[in-house]
């Protein structure tokens, strides 16, 4: 069947809408709900079949944990065995809110939920609509992004009916999203705390709150080979990514600028449909060009950058040629992390893409293409 498809104030969610939401969270379905980041695919995290199910219709690997998403800073206690100072301090600060917390678990969160491991993600999310939903639910809500595992977050409800529309029971539809990339994700089960994920809540936000922080390389957008199982999503896998072959050039601007052009020109020589994702309204020459906005406004580019991958998707792009972000604070990481992550390890720096397409061009479109 379809998923049924509600659109919902998302100051004032009518209730009853939201109670025939509740009522199928708490019968074991599926939801999909907007939240300030992205739209996640809501299960009842103490139901081990319906996280099984979100797997399963997901296609997401089953060492990759899952989020659970409470209402309230009390409703911590029930899925965590431990909270120290440094949780509490957090959680008053920025809650609701982007930031996800890595904690000691309770023994009654499944382990299907949080693939196996000690601990639990929580978060609790800055969105009248899901907040009203794990209320009415009575539950913890466990939700990764409502996608199919590894392509682009879903930042309008059309995105997830075009993913999972067949899949779900139903949509709450409230417009697209505030921030447009998940959360932040933070280890407080270590000594010096570790950043996971970049992402709504930076680096520097956090220190100012508990002091300094770590950098896990897989935050840096480094693929995590490590035979160790991921404590946050997006740790081990390649995500975000479009249907299109993304490249991402990195290295001084004026020379990615120029590296960008210079491949997609080359690639459009060899009959190859390009898109090219830039910045600063900086012209480009391809089959289709996207804009992220100003690099004075990240936040800006981050609303941008998954609608963007979709919609050259859409357009039949077959390569994607993206200027890299090489700002590392606020939610510059989180764009770097994304962008890098997306393209699955695909990342070329400037300078040396500049020399090979004057020396050989055709090797660099061999190891573009892969052929």
């Amino acid at each position: 069947m379809r998923a049924r498809v509600y659109r919902v104030d998302r100051e004032a969610p009518d209730p009853e809408v939201i109670s025939r939401a509740a009522e199928v969270i708490r019968a074991g379905g599926l939801v999909a709900f907007p939240t300030e980041t992205v739209y996640g695919l809501g299960a009842d995290a103490l139901n081990p079949r319906a996280v099984e199910k979100v797997f399963r219709v997901k296609g997401r690997p089953p060492d990759n944990p899952l989020i659970i998403h409470i209402a309230s800073f009390e409703d911590l206690y029930s899925v965590a065995e431990e909270v120290d100072w440094r949780a509490e301090k957090l959680a008053r600060r920025f809650w609701p809110g982007p930031l996800t917390l890595i904690v000691k678990r309770s023994p009654r969160v499944p382990d299907v939920t949080v693939a196996g491991l000690d601990t639990a993600a929580v978060r609790m999310p800055r969105h009248n609509v899901a907040l009203k939903l794990i209320e009415t639910s009575e539950r913890p809500i466990a939700a990764p992004s409502a996608n199919k595992s590894g392509k682009p977050s879903p930042t309008l409800a059309a995105h997830v009916l075009q993913d999972l529309g067949d899949e779900i029971d139903l949509i709450l539809d409230a417009g697209p999203t505030d921030i447009g990339v998940e959360s932040t994700v933070l280890d407080l089960t270590s000594e010096r705390p570790v950043i996971l994920r970049p992402g709504g809540v930076s680096r520097e936000e956090i220190e100012a709150v508990i002091g300094e922080v770590e950098v896990h390389p897989s935050a840096l957008g480094l693929l995590f080979h490590s035979g160790e199982s991921p404590r946050s999503p997006g740790m081990k896998y390649r995500h975000y990514a479009p249907a299109a072959k993304l490249i991402v050039v990195e290295g001084e601007l004026e020379e990615v600028r120029n590296a960008v052009a210079s491949l997609a020109d080359l690639l459009m020589s060899r009959g190859i449909r390009v898109g090219v994702l830039g910045s600063d309204g900086y012209s480009y020459r391809a089959d289709i060009v996207r804009d992220l906005g100003s690099r004075s406004n990240p936040l800006e580019a981050a609303r941008r950058l998954f609608v963007s991958l979709r919609e050259m998707d859409e357009e039949g792009v077959e390569v994607i040629v993206a200027e890299g972000w090489e700002e590392e604070k606020g939610i510059g990481l989180a764009l770097k992390n994304r962008l890098r992550k997306a393209s699955g390890g695909a990342v070329l720096r400037a300078d040396w893409l500049l020399r090979a397409l004057k020396t050989s061009p055709s090797s660099v479109y061999t190891e573009v293409m892969g052929t």
